[in-house]
C-alpha cells in the first residue's frame, strides 16, 4: 500500500511541530473562486488541503478538485462525506471510520462500497479514526451521520476511543467539532488525547481565532484544520499559519 502523502504529513509535523490544513468545501464556492482561494492559502503558509463536503448539492466535485490541484503545489487529500467522493486526481483520501458513533454504515458500510473503486483507481488511503465531539449545536456531520458526539467534558471517553482506533490500525485520529461548530474541541481534551495515543491527532471545527489555533497546536495536536474562518477572512491565512506552526 502506497503511503507517500502520509509520509509527507509526518514530515510536515516534524518540520513545523504542528501542520496547518485548510478545509476546502466544493459545495460552498464556485469552481474558480475555490481554486483562487486555494492558491492564496498555498502561498500563505498552508501545509496541505482537505477537500470534501458533508453533502454535495452541486455536481462539481471532480471539476472543483481538478481546478484546485492545478492551482496548488501542496497535497490535496479527499475528506469524503460518502463513498461517492472518490477521485484519482487527489493525492490521497482519508479513509474515515466514525468510531465515536455506532452507525454501522459509517463504521464499515461506506468503506465496503468504496474499497473496490479505490483499489481500481490506485488511490492512497490514510485510515483515520474519526471522532465527533460535542460542539454546542447540531452540526451537519452529526445530523447526517445520525450519531451522538462524544461529550466535550469527557476526555476519558475520547481517549478510550482514540486508543481503540490506534489498536485497530488507524494512522490518524481526527477530533471533529464539525463545520461551523459553536464550541471547538476543548484544548484540555486535545492535550489528553494527544498524550494518550502514539499516532498523529488532527483537530478541526469551530476554530475561528489564530490564538485558539495556537493553543490547540501547543496542546499536542499534530494538525489543525481551519475552514469557515478563512472563507470569511482569507487574509487571515498567514496569521493562522504562524500561530499553528510551533517550530
Amino acid at each position: 500500500m502506497q503511503s507517500r502523502t502520509y509520509e509527507q504529513l509526518l514530515k510536515i509535523r516534524q518540520s513545523h511541530g504542528c501542520g496547518f490544513l485548510v478545509l476546502l468545501d466544493p459545495d460552498r464556492s464556485p469552481v474558480k473562486d475555490l481554486a483562487r482561494f486555494a492558491a492564496l492559502c498555498d502561498k500563505s503558509g498552508a501545509d496541505a488541503f482537505l477537500f470534501g463536503s458533508s453533502i454535495m448539492v452541486a455536481n462539481d466535485f471532480e471539476k472543483s478538485l481538478l481546478a484546485v490541484k492545478k492551482a496548488v503545489k501542496k497535497p490535496v487529500i479527499i475528506f469524503p462525506g460518502s463513498s461517492t467522493m472518490i477521485s484519482s486526481r487527489a493525492d490521497a483520501l482519508l479513509f474515515l471510520s466514525m468510531i465515536s458513533g455506532r452507525n454501522p454504515n459509517l463504521l464499515i458500510g461506506e468503506h465496503v462500497k468504496a474499497a473496490p473503486a479505490i483499489k481500481k483507481l490506485g488511490i492512497e488511503v490514510i485510515p483515520t479514526a474519526y471522532m465527533l465531539i460535542e460542539s454546542g449545536v447540531i452540526t451537519s456531520v452529526a445530523y447526517l451521520s445520525n450519531t451522538f458526539p462524544i461529550p466535550n467534558h469527557k476526555s476519558d471517553i475520547a481517549c478510550a476511543h482514540a486508543l481503540a482506533g490506534q489498536y485497530l490500525g488507524m494512522k490518524l485520529v481526527y477530533l471533529e467539532a464539525g463545520s461551523g461548530a459553536e464550541k471547538p474541541v476543548p484544548v484540555e481534551m486535545v492535550k489528553k488525547v494527544s498524550s494518550y495515543v502514539e499516532i498523529p491527532v488532527i483537530v478541526g471545527g469551530g476554530i475561528r481565532q489564530a490564538e485558539h489555533a495556537s493553543q490547540v497546536a501547543r496542546a499536542g495536536a499534530s494538525f489543525v484544520v481551519i475552514g469557515n474562518a478563512l472563507e470569511d477572512s482569507p487574509r487571515m491565512v498567514k496569521e493562522f499559519a504562524e500561530a499553528i506552526h510551533t517550530k
